[in-house]
Order: C-alpha cells, then structure tokens, then sequence
C-alpha cells in the first residue's frame, strides 16, 4: 500500500512537471493587424516584452516597424503631472520598403519571452524576433527573409520636455542619450543611453542587407544613471562586446531564467479563456518586475510617450499595489522585491507631512509618489493652471499635496507587505519592513479617536475627494466621511498584522496591548437594511446623502475587508460573511449591459472577481462573468483595461483563480475552497500563508492528495480537504499521524514535504 501511495504521488508530481513549459507556451497571443492604440499615455495594444526593467512595445507598420523602449527607472523627477513621471527613453525604427503594405502577423510568446512576427507580401516574407534578455540590459531583434531585402535602422532618443538629448557614433556602435537635469524643482537627474550594435556590419548606420538563409541582428544596450555612474560609457562597451557567440550565450541564459519562472507553480483548469489570461497576465507582469530593479508604475515599462497618464507612479490607494497581489499566492515572490523600496524612501516625507499637516506621529503619504522620495502628486504650481485644471485657484490644499481626503494610503500600503510575510515569514524581510509598519501603526495610535468604548476613524474618506471642473472648484463640502469601510478594514489589518510581525521578530512587546485593544475595540463594519435584507454600508456616516445608503459590498470597500485587507471571510465571520455574500449576490442588479458584473468596467476587475471567491459566491458564475468582463474591455496583448489603470489589472484572473484553488488568510490552509467538484483541476506550488508550498488535484470529483513543502516548519493548520473521513499524513514516505475532524493542525520542520491522502 505505501508503495503505491507513493506511485501515485510520483505520477502526480511528474504530470505536473511535464505541463509546466507546455501550459506558458500555449497560451501564446496572436495579432493579424497593426497595433491601434500606439502610442499612447495608457496601455497599448501592441505585442510586449520584457525583462522587469526594459519594456519593449512592439509598433508601427510593416513597412516601417517602430519599437518603443521603456525603462522603469527613467523618470523626470518633478513632482507635477503632465510632465513629471516616468519618461519615454526612446525607441528603434526599422524602414523595410520592400514591406510597404504586407499582411501583418505577429505572436507573443510567453514560455521564450520573445515577440515572434512575420510580414508578407507576395512571395516575400521577412520574420522578425524580438526579445529583452532576462539577465542583461539589452533588446535583441533577429532577422531573416526568404529573399535580399533592405533594412533601414534608425535609433532614436525621445525629445522635448526639458530634456537634454545627444546623439553620435563611437566605433561600430550608434548612441543617443536623454537627460533630465538643471530644471527647477527637480528633485534628482536621470539620465539613459540607447547603444545600438549590428553584429557583420562594418558601419554602425549602415542598411541592413538581409539576404535568403542568413540572420542579421540588432542590439540595442541600454543604461540609466540609477544602473550605474558610467551609464554612457557601460552601454557603448557593453554593446561593442556583444558578438554573436556572446548573444547565444545570453539567448540561453534567457530561457533558463524564464524556465525557471513557470516552473514556481503551474495551474490546470481546463478551461482555455481563463487560463491563457491566467498565464498571459503573469507572463506581462513577469515582464514589467524584477528584484533589484525599480518598481513599474501604473503602466509598467510599456511607455511609448511622455507625460503617461496620471504620470506612470505609484498610486498608493490601490493602483501601485495590485499588480503585486497574484504574485504571492503564485510563488513568484522575486516579482515583489522590489514593492518596497519607493515606500520605504518616502518616509522621512511622510513623517514630515504627519507633524505638519496633522500633528500626529508616525507617517502620512500622499495619493501618488515616485521612486527615491519623489512626491509625484502636487497641486499646480500656479493659481492660474489650478483654474484651469480643477475649477479653483487655490493650488495651496494641504500645503499644495494630494492627499484628497484620504489618510490611509501608507496603510494601503503595508497591505502587500503583510501578503508577503504571511507567505514567507522569512526574518530578513521582516526586519525590512518593520519600521514602515511601526510608523503606521504610530500615526493610527495617534490618529484614532477612543468614544463610548469604541475606537471610531474620522476624516479619512471612502473615495477621493478633490476640487474638479465638474463641481467648479467646490469641494470641501464633502469632507466628514466618519468610519469608512476602507480604513476600518485596513487598520485592523494593520493591527492584527503588527502583533503577528512584532511578535515574531520579539520586538515591541509592550505595545502589543495596545494594538490588540485596537483590533477588539475597532467600530464595527457598517450595515444597513434594502430590500428586507442587511447589506454594508460604505460609511457610517457622510456629509455625501449616498455614502449613508446600504449600497453593498463594492471595489472600494473590498480593499478593506478583503484583499488586500484579509478581515473578513467564512473562516472569519461567517454570519457577516453571509450579508457580504448576499451583496455580491445582487451586482446582477446593477448591470446595464454584458461585460460589467462589479461594476468593474472603469475598475475594479483586478479586486471584484477574487472578492467573490473570497466570501463564496458560484464559483461558474464568476468565470462566465470574468470572461465577458474581458470580451468587452481587452486587448490582444493580454492586457485587460480598464478607465483607472493598467498594469492592476494583471492580478485579475490569477488571483481569481488562485483564490478558487486555494485559500490561507487567517492561517488557515482551504483546499479547492470554492470551486465546482465536477470540473477537473489541479495546481502545483502555489503558496499559502505560513510559508507553505501546497499541490493538490481534483479528479472525478475527488481531490486526491495534497503535497504540502513547508519552507519554515510551521504549525500547519488545514481545513479537511475531505469532510468526514480520517486522513493519513505520509512524512518522507512514511506513515506518522492519522488526522481527523473538520479542521486538524500539525507541527512541520524546515523544508519538509508532507502528503495528506483520505483513509
């Protein structure tokens, strides 16, 4: 019998292994005609890659192909938008006349990280492929015809908005430059070099002459400032270095990077809409993040224009963070190193803002901040350009920051660092994130209000709140929000993480009655009767008549109570579980057409769909509902958008489906919590929080083991994936325990593989 538990784990295993470069390359998205939509300040339509730092946008026509260049640490550090924010460092144009016209085809190919096109006309056919090597900083375009034709490369630097350009020739290799320097109220220069080489050619600006069997190949190297000091001089020698053996080796090394990638976790549902944006999405953002680079903005690297809507940054109420949010539970933890570092910059502004503005302690951030301690979201600089874009002149609102009403958006953003310690508990990061941490729990200590024995939140609103044309500059009359569902939820998020990080790093172990009185003594979520039925209530009370009104459980109420908030669920409340299920139950009501479930058209898709996983809504329903969501609003590059934002919407079908498969908020292990038992589906390595790495599979409407790698040995806690029956725990191959009961716990060690299997 142990013999063939242990086939059976075997074959489990294996099968899975095998599907993982099958499942990434699969799913590759396919284009027949010209990218529309660049370029653009929001997402384009165009095929991408990417390698977490440099973006390549692959546009144009075939007759003269343009490739746009992004970089996530090139930014025009003025604080102001339009014109600060993340900045277009340039591009490449490829002129093939030959082309003029051709049927156009093209595919982005996730499990290779390549943008693969073929253009025809007639008999001739030239096929270009594009990819950003994953370990070095340079874009590779190979090309090959089936007949002589002439290439035309023009690398160029963007130009304009106070940048300082250059351009010129050192031995075989082309350059331009673009900096951002000297400009009044620059917080820091940037600066980048394009490097472009033609290995074969002997001029650096020669025609390219692609003649039947040969490859001819351009790379362009590119640096920043933030890369290092001699950006200039390293992209030229870097360039000069890259002979056609050398990019073989860095070809090579590339797909072993993105091999590595798909084999942390794989998902099989059997289903191939939601799975190819189920891998397409985590392809994009695999693209747009990586350790030790900077963090992408709203659009990521895919920036083919300056002054990029809302400036590219880093919105801190829930545009910055989302991206992020599929990462942890999908085993791609490098993805999110860098998520900290712009929060962890800014707190000396943030203290500065907390004492100024509100007299408090600890940290208080703006809506909208950069990379290095940049604030991205001031106020006008002048009355008169206030006028003109908000409907008054008074550009000295919060001592001229964006705060617009809300006070929580430093909380907001520990929310992603709590994910990723529950997902880790790796002591490292802790210690990194624990003073961002205790200097949100200091301003929130100071901040809340204690009143007939419940702590209440005052003036921290549910939405923004701002001066606009559309109210012609009058706004204040809005201010009054009193416990908004949003802050509730983050706060005590925030609180009951502070005694789980405080206690494990054995810090501060005085304050933790505190933060525990806080989390008892919280006012409680607000509901109100429609319908003959309870339903939330998005605040207790508003000078905004609507706010008062039982509207249901909605994206921005979500962000507290559920994701990134993680208060509220079955395993929870599940009496309260129930008025928010039943909410969810009603967004039917509200649509006015195919596609809006949530009311996610504008945003909200990333945060909605999870949502309803969470409290336990059909799980068949919300895939029909996810897929007309994205029939109606999507591109073919993968990117579902949406009004507010773009790379948020990323975690959307992830998450969804992650949360489908398998639940660990409030530590406790769910396996395949809310999906239909008659539908095949298994997964491999997705993590759970107390650092558990768990697989399990679905047959015939029978789970039949689950594969727990414990990282840290941890208790485990784990509801009975089979209610009713015992279970035999197998350690290393071995019988130990029988488990039993609707819910059981049990003690692991470090890097220990455990097998549960129904008796």
């Amino acid at each position: 019998m142990r013999y063939l538990v242990f086939c059976i784990v075997l074959l489990f295993t294996a099968r899975i292994t095998l599907a993982q470069p099958i499942y990434a390359g699969r799913y590759k998205t396919i284009f027949t005609a010209p990218p529309a939509n660049v370029p653009t300040v929001k997402t384009p339509d165009a095929p991408l890659a990417g390698n977490g730092d440099i973006g390549v946008t692959f546009g144009g026509q075939p007759g003269k192909l343009q490739l746009f260049f992004g970089k996530n640490d090139f930014w025009r550090a003025y604080p102001v938008y339009p014109g600060g924010g993340i900045a277009l460092p340039g591009g490449l144009d490829l002129a093939i006349d030959a082309l003029k016209g051709a049927a156009y085809y093209a595919e982005q190919v996730p499990d290779k990280a390549i943008i693969h096109a073929n253009f025809t006309k007639g008999p001739a056919k030239v096929t270009i492929d594009s990819w950003v090597a994953a370990t070095r900083n340079t874009v590779v375009i190979e090309i090959t015809a089936n007949t002589t034709c002439t290439i035309q490369p023009t690398l160029w630097a963007t130009e304009g908005n106070t940048s300082i350009n250059n351009k010129g020739v050192t031995g075989n290799v082309t350059w331009a430059t673009r900096s951002f320097e000297n400009t009044p109220l620059l917080e820091w220069p940037c600066h980048v070099a394009l490097a472009m080489r033609i290995p074969g050619n002997n001029g650096a600006n020669d025609k390219i002459i692609v003649t039947p069997g040969e490859k001819k190949i351009i790379t362009v190297t590119m640096y920043t400032n933030n890369d290092r000091s001699d950006w200039k001089t390293a992209a030229i020698e870097e360039a000069q270095s890259l002979t056609t053996a050398v990019i073989q080796h860095m070809y090579a090394e590339h797909l072993q990077w993105w091999r590595r990638f798909w084999q942390q976790s794989t998902v099989q549902i059997d289903d191939p809409v939601i799975e190819k944006y189920y891998y397409t999405s985590q392809y994009l953002f695999a693209c747009a993040s990586r350790a030790g680079k900077f963090a992408p903005g709203i659009w990521g690297p895919f920036i083919t224009k300056d002054s990029a809507a809302w400036g590219g940054d880093y919105h801190l109420n829930y545009n910055y963070q989302a991206p992020y949010w599929a990462a942890y539970s999908s085993n791609h933890i490098e993805l999110t190193h860098n998520y900290d570092q712009p929060l962890l910059d800014y707190m000396n502004k943030g203290k500065i803002h907390a004492k100024e503005l509100l007299q408090v302690n600890g940290i208080y951030f703006p809506v909208g901040i950069g990379p290095k301690g940049l604030c991205t979201t001031r106020w006008p600089l002048t009355p008169e350009e206030m006028l003109a874009r908000y409907g008054t002149t008074d550009n000295r609102i919060d001592s001229g920051y964006k705060f617009l009403g809300q006070k929580i958006n430093a909380v907001f953003g520990a929310g992603n660092m709590l994910m990723r310690f529950y997902s880790t508990y790796d002591t490292e990061y802790a210690q990194r994130i624990y003073p961002y941490l205790i200097a949100c729990a200091g301003f929130r200590e100071d901040y809340l209000k204690l009143e007939n024995g419940r702590y209440v939140i005052y003036m921290d609103h549910y939405y923004e709140v701002m001066p606009n044309l559309r109210n012609n500059g009058r706004w204040r009359h809005q201010l009054g929000d009193v416990n908004s569902t949003l802050s509730l939820g983050l706060v005590k998020m925030l609180f009951k993480g502070m005694i789980e990080v405080s206690t494990f790093l054995k810090k501060d172990l005085h304050r933790w009655a505190r933060w525990q009185d806080i989390v008892n003594r919280l006012s409680p979520f607000p509901v109100g009767e429609t319908g003959g039925r309870l339903s939330l209530q998005p605040v207790e009370r508003s000078p905004v008549e609507r706010l008062q009104q039982p509207t249901g459980l909605s994206r921005v109420s979500i962000h507290g109570l559920l994701l990134p908030g993680g208060v509220c669920g079955p395993v929870t409340d599940s009496a309260f579980n129930t008025i928010l299920l039943n909410d969810v139950a009603h967004w039917k009501d509200r649509m006015q057409q195919k596609g809006e479930w949530g009311n996610t058209l504008n945003n909200g898709i990333e945060t909605c769909f999870p949502a309803a996983v969470r409290v336990g809504y059909d799980a068949d329903e919300i895939l029909r509902q996810q897929k007309d969501r994205i029939t109606v609003q999507s591109f073919p590059n993968g990117f579902i958008t949406q009004g507010g934002g773009g790379m948020e919407t990323l975690s959307a079908v992830p998450m969804t489906v992650n949360e489908m498969l398998l639940q660990s908020y409030e530590g406790v292990i769910r396996i395949f919590p809310n999906w239909n038992h008659n539908r095949d589906a298994s997964f491999s390595k997705l993590r759970a929080y107390g650092a558990f790495l768990v697989s399990s599979s679905l047959r015939n409407g029978r789970i039949e083991l689950v594969k727990l790698q414990s990282e840290k040995g941890r208790t485990c806690v784990i509801q009975n994936p089979w209610p009713g029956k015992t279970v035999q725990c197998i350690r290393n191959g071995k019988k130990t325990a029988i488990l039993s009961g609707q819910r059981f716990s049990f003690d692991t060690k470090a890097n220990e593989t455990i097998i549960l299997k129904a008796i």
